[in-house]
């Protein structure tokens, strides 16, 4: 029987056989693209759920490795332009969080955030810290740092992608605290 008819036929045997098949190959070339297991892993997890989901829009006269790669690199993008929204957002709270002058507990709030996120850029390396510094303080474009810098565009967009996961693990509640009482 084809792989395909029988996954649209909800043959889990045989999705077994497909996901035991790939899960490692789609995973290293995610890894390959982020150098970040993490997403690779998340990347994964959600090609395959989707996989299964939309079985029945599977295309007959199409491979499954070619179909399963599309979708892990539409995932990717999808899961990536998710990150940068929300990475953009927890930046702008940082960046533009004021509170009223009266609110002593918030001006407390508003210092020990300031405090924590000096702390944590003073733990990132010290190009990392440089290349968030210009990106996020300065307003400098990604192509504007690399040349500044003698840096790829795509090692400056790591170190900012990096900066800001350490910069959201640090934070962690706080962040999501205060994205969701002051949302934008």
């Amino acid at each position: 029987m084809n792989t395909i008819a029988a996954l649209k036929q909800g043959n889990l045997l045989v999705f077994n056989e497909v996901y035991y098949s790939w899960h490692k190959r789609i995973y290293y070339f995610i890894l390959r693209k982020t150098k970040s297991p993490f997403i690779a892993e998340e990347v994964v997890q959600l090609t395959f759920i989707k996989f299964w989901n939309y079985r029945d829009s599977l295309a007959d006269n199409i491979g499954v490795e070619l179909q399963l790669f599309r979708i892990a690199r539409t995932t990717l993008i999808d899961l990536l332009r998710k990150e940068t929204v929300y990475q953009e957002k927890v930046v702008h709270v940082i960046a533009n969080y004021t509170l009223p002058l009266d609110d002593l507990w918030g001006r407390l709030a508003e210092k020990e955030l300031q405090h924590k996120l000096a702390h944590v850029l003073e733990e990132m390396p010290p190009m990392r810290r440089k290349v968030f510094e210009m990106s996020r303080f300065k307003g400098m474009s990604h192509q504007q740092i690399a040349h500044e810098l003698s840096l790829s565009s795509r090692t400056v967009e790591s170190h900012i992608f990096q900066a800001i996961r350490q910069i959201k693990h640090y934070l962690g509640l706080l962040l999501l605290l205060l994205v969701w009482l002051f949302p934008f």
